[in-house]
């Protein structure tokens, strides 16, 4: 990121050096950081609304309540048919924040990490309602995650824990999209006994399906942990616990489409082919994919497919490139950006050393030994020869430098 000094920010703004400085101080700039006696302002920091201004009169007229309570507009009713994604904001017009917030969802789903950055410090920077700060500390989450960038990802989750909360439905509110947060880098270690338990009784309805989404990904989370042996559970091993979690995941897809809730249908969709893919059973993964994908294409959603990618090895790859080549060369230079975003920081967060250089088959092979499979059974269930799979264990071990039970610390 590009810093200016505050004489530039001024000359850009059309202000005296003296009004950015006092910006600063009243930390009414997101971003800029003090160094001695000198400001540094991020280059597309957004200019602070005087609220003595016609301008800023009408944005307080605006800072009413969103249309939905919650912070996840885009996986709510407002956004249900596939291909009207554009359309939906529409309704949107008279409400700047809920527009803002609503278009830089769908921008995420996409992929344009740019206009979520952008979106967020907007947000910001205008010192927004409560479900506003916490939305904005989602977005600056996930911009952190494509980026690398740990200093971002604590900035989000200060924004986030700082936001004017008015009572104990808004705290449970925040703490829940800290949960959110924490279980984009599959860390489940601080989560409120009611989250683990699926018990969604303190959020307020319009938040469930977004409730679901992260719940999913949490019980992936704790699946993949038990079958790497990261995580004990009585009577589970293996891939035990996988095998059975979708049963918990598929009244989930029903709901969200009753609920009219595309990207809650799609991300769950999702998550649930990721566990009948590592357990085995990638015909009713495949019957997910097919179904995502439908949803997905019509509006260009290739940054959720590309989030998905890592859960799913090459599963995802056949099916998309079959459907829609031109989508899946999309998807793939996505996931490139993501993966090693993620990986970075997710490394940073859990101190871990996390490889992006592997192949996805030799990703697929190693993961699969992580689960504890003999070659034979991994040579089996991927369709190789036991030669190939064990040169795949070898170059993964020489490009790791870890042995093969140790995989699960690098994947």
């Amino acid at each position: 990121m590009r810093f200016l000094k505050i004489e530039e920010i001024a000359a850009k703004w059309d202000v005296s050096p003296r009004a950015v400085q006092i910006l600063c101080k009243e930390g009414k700039i997101v971003g800029a950081q003090r160094f001695g006696r000198a400001w540094m302002i991020p280059e597309n920091a957004t200019r602070p609304i005087d609220r003595r201004t016609r301008e800023g009169r009408l944005l307080d007229e605006e800072n009413q309540p969103l249309p939905r309570n919650t912070p996840f507009l885009y996986m709510t009713d407002l956004y249900s048919i596939p291909g009207t994604a554009d359309e939906a904001s529409v309704p949107l017009l008279n409400h700047r924040e809920a527009k803002v917030l609503f278009e830089a969802e769908v921008a995420y789903a996409r992929g344009d990490i740019d206009k979520v950055y952008a979106s967020a410090n907007y947000l910001l920077g205008r010192h927004s309602s409560f479900y506003g700060v916490i939305s904005a500390g989602m977005l600056l989450a996930q911009c952190a995650i494509w980026r690398g960038d740990i200093e971002m990802w604590r900035a989000a989750k200060m924004h986030i824990s700082e936001a004017p909360a008015q009572n104990d439905f808004d705290r449970d509110i925040m703490l829940f999209a800290i949960c959110a947060v924490d279980i984009m880098l599959y860390n489940v270690t601080d989560f409120p006994d009611w989250f683990r338990l699926g018990c969604f009784e303190p959020l307020h309805k319009d938040a469930l399906p977004a409730a679901r989404v992260y719940y999913a990904k949490y019980l992936y989370t704790i699946g993949y942990a038990v079958a790497t042996g990261e995580f004990l559970m009585e009577g589970m091993d293996g891939l035990s616990l996988m095998r059975i979690l979708p049963n918990a995941i598929e009244p989930m897809v029903s709901q969200a489409k009753a609920d009219y809730s595309l990207i809650s249908e799609l991300c769950l969709r999702m998550s649930c082919a990721a566990l009948y893919h590592n357990s085995g059973d990638d015909e009713q993964a495949i019957r997910h994919i097919d179904c995502a994908i439908a949803l997905a294409l019509p509006d260009k959603l290739y940054g959720l497919l590309s989030e998905y990618y890592r859960v799913m090895d090459s599963l995802l790859e056949r099916r998309l490139s079959q459907i829609d080549p031109e989508a899946w060369k999309e998807v793939k230079s996505l996931y490139r950006t993501y993966n090693e975003g993620w990986s970075r920081l997710s490394g940073s967060v859990r101190g871990k050393t996390l490889v992006t250089t592997l192949s996805a088959k030799e990703r697929e092979v190693a993961k699969l030994a992580a689960f504890g499979m003999s070659n034979a059974q991994i040579a089996e269930k991927l369709h190789m020869s036991i030669s190939v799979v064990k040169q795949a264990i070898r170059v993964t071990s020489e490009k790791t430098g870890m042995p093969r039970r140790e995989f699960a610390k690098i994947l």
